[in-house]
């Protein structure tokens, strides 16, 4: 009796102090709100999957995963890092309730790492390599884009080879696609482009710190679209270059939009591989995210990092069963809480309920967003993701360094962009990060081979004491 009723007082307690901060929070959780949802649907738009299926993962991340989490700041969600690992996998998988068995797998996979406390796998991956994943990530987003930026997507997962098909020598040829090129939809691309850079600029950021550039840039495309639609405009974007989200008449129906798992899927070795290394990709990309948002919080509160990954596995099989794509911890959501002043996971919480009312209520509105606008967004996302300086810095790093970073860039870009090897497209981020690994190891031995000690000769007597410098690992 005694037990029962302290456990019901650290309850109350509990809920007491999540919601003593609800002044901080609310704000807080509307500005992650209005910087998740254009994500959620750009999101969507790179993994090639429905737009309702990253408004799914959005209010997962927000509602599910932050209430099982200790996390106090971190923000869940469909995240750009998994988009061409989901890409690949739709695409290789062919269905889509398929694909949802092994997002339902790796969430299993997820909740088994926490139970097993391996919380502290990412330690053991050389940063460059992490880094080379990063980039690489950000080059695939970039190439996917392109297409949707132009308007010329006929293949809606969006692919490079449309506006560049390579191995055609005619030069009539190479340049047929440019004839197709929607000028309105490239127009609205690079309108938000420029509202975007022009938002992160110290001027204009000290001033609307709590809007989000992606979110205005988002708003203007719809803006001057409908402006040109409304006066007849031959650049008006039409509905195929838009965000098609289904719109529900009723409960029933909206809950029938909802996609279950094929759970065949369970037994098909294809979906298992992706299984197995989405929660890889997703744990690790998580992992380094908590460890960030930790960094930021101004109370230092730590993150078990073993909850964090039974809290992700929650949520990936939950959105496994209902249609959602995989969640992780994002960083920008996260550092968006941090920076809008939030104080507790109550932020992120609302978040996700405002995710979720907006499905309810304004779908219709949420259709009239421009691909290209979206586009937009994952453009400079990959660009800060892949930017040349971080190249240069790994250059001169030093060749210990940049090694297993390039081979990482260089073998996940080749797999999953050019396809050099056909049977492994789609796989191109495990055996990237395998390689990588790898790479850093053998650069790790060859550098201690050639530094292991320091031995000086000299001519001793006998009872002399000799000393030998070692480095600090030494490889035998």
């Amino acid at each position: 009796m005694c037990i029962r009723t302290k456990s019901i007082y650290e309850f109350m307690s509990s809920k007491k102090s999540l919601f003593a901060s609800i002044g901080s929070d609310l704000p807080s959780g509307l500005v992650v709100f209005l910087v998740a949802l254009p994500l959620c649907l750009g999101i969507s738009l790179a993994s090639g999957a429905p737009f309702f299926s990253g408004i799914i993962s959005g209010i997962i991340g927000g509602v599910v995963i932050a209430s099982f989490s200790n996390s106090p700041l971190s923000v869940s969600g469909p995240a750009a890092g998994l988009a061409a690992l989901v890409l690949g996998a739709i695409t290789t998988i062919g269905d889509f309730s398929l694909f949802l068995s092994a997002v339902l797998l790796a969430g299993i996979l997820q909740i088994l790492l926490g139970v097993a406390k391996l919380g502290g796998i990412a330690n053991y991956i050389p940063g460059s390599v992490i880094k080379g994943m990063l980039t690489s990530i950000g080059i695939l987003i970039i190439a996917k884009q392109i297409p949707h930026a132009f308007g010329y997507d006929k293949d809606s997962k969006g692919n490079i080879t449309e506006l560049m098909p390579f191995g055609q020598e005619d030069l009539h040829e190479l340049l047929q696609p440019l004839q197709h090129i929607d000028i309105g939809v490239f127009l609205l691309c690079l309108l938000s482009i420029i509202i975007m850079i022009a938002w992160e600029k110290p001027f204009i950021k000290r001033r609307v710190k709590f809007i989000p550039g992606a979110l205005v840039a988002v708003i203007v495309a719809v803006l001057v679209n409908e402006i040109w639609i409304k006066t007849g405009s031959r650049f008006a974007v039409q509905n195929e270059h838009l965000v098609q989200i289904k719109v529900a008449s009723d409960a029933n129906e909206f809950f029938s939009f909802f996609t279950l798992p094929d759970f065949s899927g369970l037994l098909n070795s294809t979906v298992i591989v992706y299984g197995v290394v989405i929660a890889i990709i997703a744990s690790l990309e998580t992992l380094l995210s908590i460890e960030a948002v930790d960094n930021l919080d101004p109370q230092r509160r730590v993150t078990s990092t073993n909850r964090e990954l039974i809290a992700q596995g929650i949520g990936n099989s939950v959105a496994g069963l209902i249609g959602g794509l995989p969640v992780t911890s994002v960083i920008v959501r996260s550092s968006a809480n941090v920076n809008s002043g939030a104080k507790s996971k109550l932020s992120s919480i609302i978040h996700g309920l405002l995710l979720l009312i907006s499905i309810i209520l304004i779908p219709s509105l949420l259709n009239k967003i421009p691909l290209s606008a979206l586009a937009a967004i994952l453009l400079l996302t990959g660009y800060k993701l892949a930017k040349p300086s971080i190249f240069k810095n790994f250059w001169n790093a030093g060749k210990y360094q940049f090694f297993p970073f390039i081979v990482t860039v260089v073998i996940i870009i080749g797999v999953d962009l050019f396809a050099v090897i056909p049977s492994l497209s789609g796989k191109g981020l495990l055996v990237g990060v395998m390689s990588g690994i790898v790479a850093a190891t053998a650069s790790i031995l060859y550098g201690n081979l050639k530094n292991s000690y320091f031995f000086h000769s000299e001519n001793h007597h006998e009872g002399d004491i000799i000393n030998i410098r070692l480095s600090e690992e030494v490889s035998f």
